[in-house]
């Protein structure tokens, strides 16, 4: 069994960049500009928004952080958006999800320029991911491809399981999974909340995917032997004896799935460090795009 070592992937992935970035400015060149807009003061969304600008400053972008009240009016917001797209100096932005009630998301994302939707969310940006065009990727999806990738994971010709149908996660993985090249090249079948008898398909999967949201879902008499196994769900269980108070689970039973796996993400530390990674490596992608206009 081999751990999918996010933390130190994207750790790599920073240093690569930054290396870049170095070059660019060596040459005079303008560096990667990535503002990221959070509304309200959810702690888990401050918690991100700040990791975020913190690997900016690491790797050498220019960073903005645009922080808006709670009570902000959607009108207000928009307005914000087009300024933001407006912004010749900003290669791409992100608005920190969730937004507050009153505030429609859906409307929020259609308005950002796709152009400088590093999140990968605009639906311009699925369909040219769909198609196989260059684009963004969605930085979830895109960190877990990376690592298929850099761990040399055998994905052609296999069965992919992937367990949720959400369109950050579980939807473009499916598509990623079966595009042709490596990693890719699979035969997906994508499971969520109504699939029924689940285990009849994790149990034959090469690869399971699972972004479920349910702590220790996935138990080790519902794969194979040899399975890879890729954990996004995370999620804060309470737990006294803990000096938090609470621990981070996937939706693996890791203790006892790992013993079958020939790979598997850890939680933390596996998917989730390759997330923000990918959301620089997409600023990266933006900043050469808008260099070549």
């Amino acid at each position: 069994m081999q751990i999918l070592d996010g933390k130190k992937t994207s750790e790599d992935i920073k240093n690569e960049i930054a290396a870049e970035v170095a070059r660019m400015k060596a040459d005079g060149q303008k560096v990667p500009h990535l503002a990221a807009v959070i509304v309200g003061s959810n702690g888990a969304s401050l918690t991100y928004v700040g990791s975020k600008v913190k690997s900016c400053q690491q790797i050498g972008f220019e960073s903005t952080l645009v922080a808006l009240p709670e009570n902000i009016s959607e009108e207000e917001l928009l307005d914000k958006i087009k300024e933001l797209n407006e912004d010749d100096d900003l290669d791409g932005y992100i608005v920190q999800l969730p937004l507050p009630k009153h505030i429609n998301e859906e409307k929020i994302l259609m308005a950002i320029d796709p152009d400088k939707d590093v999140d990968g969310f605009h639906p311009a940006n699925f369909g040219k991911m769909a198609l196989d065009m260059e684009t963004f990727l969605p930085a979830t999806p895109f960190g877990i491809m990376e690592l298929l990738e850099r761990y040399k994971v055998e994905t052609a010709g296999k069965h992919t399981v992937v367990i949720g149908r959400s369109h950050i996660v579980g939807r473009p993985m499916s598509i990623l999974m079966s595009r042709k090249g490596n990693p890719g090249d699979s035969t997906v079948t994508l499971t969520h909340s109504r699939t029924k008898n689940l285990e009849e398909y994790t149990k034959n999967a090469d690869i399971i995917i699972t972004a479920l949201g349910v702590p220790e879902f996935l138990k080790a008499d519902m794969v194979k032997d040899g399975v890879v196994i890729i954990d996004v769900g995370i999620t804060r269980v309470d737990d006294a004896s803990n000096p938090k108070g609470y621990v981070i689970k996937g939706d693996v039973d890791f203790d006892e799935v790992s013993k079958k796996s020939s790979f598997i993400t850890p939680v933390p530390g596996g998917v989730g460090p390759m997330t923000i990674a990918m959301l620089l490596k997409n600023t990266l992608l933006a900043r050469k795009i808008r260099s070549r206009k």
